[in-house]
C-alpha cells in the first residue's frame, strides 16, 4: 500500500532534489455550505468535501480553473511559476528569489478572491 502511495505522489508532485518546491503551498479553503452551493450553480463542476461546518474546496482546483496550473514567470535563471501536473505547488525552475515566489502566491490569491470570493491561505511558513 504504501508503494502505492508513493508512486501516486511522485507522479503528481515534483521531486524537490529536482525543481525547488515547498510541497503543496497553499490549505484548501472551508467555506459555508451556502457559499458553496452558490458557487456551484455558477461552476457546476466544482468539487467539495463535507467538513463541519460548511464544505472544503480543493485549493488545487481553484488555482487550476483560474488559469495558474502550468504557468511560468520571469526569465532565464529567474524562472517560476505554478507545477503543470499540481497546481498546488509552487516551483522555482533555478534562481528565482523568495520574492518573485511571494508575488506570484499573491497573484493567485487575488485572481481566486475576485472570481470566486474565496481567500486562500499559504500553508507553507513565509519568512
Amino acid at each position: 500500500m504504501s508503494r502505492a502511495v508513493v508512486h501516486i505522489r511522485r507522479s503528481k508532485l515534483p521531486d524537490p532534489a529536482e525543481v525547488g518546491n515547498a510541497g503543496s503551498f497553499f490549505k484548501n479553503p472551508e467555506i459555508s455550505q451556502h457559499k458553496f452551493d452558490e458557487l456551484q450553480a455558477r461552476y457546476p463542476s466544482m468539487p467539495g468535501y463535507p467538513v463541519p461546518g460548511g464544505v472544503k474546496v480543493p485549493a488545487g482546483w481553484l488555482i487550476e480553473q483560474a488559469g495558474f496550473k502550468g504557468t511560468r514567470r520571469g526569465a532565464g535563471e529567474g524562472t517560476h511559476g505554478v507545477h503543470d501536473r499540481q497546481a498546488l505547488v509552487l516551483v522555482n525552475h533555478g534562481g528565482a528569489t523568495g520574492q518573485e515566489l511571494r508575488e506570484l502566491a499573491e497573484e493567485i490569491i487575488r485572481s481566486v478572491r475576485d472570481i470566486y470570493g474565496i481567500e486562500l491561505h499559504p500553508e507553507v511558513n513565509i519568512l
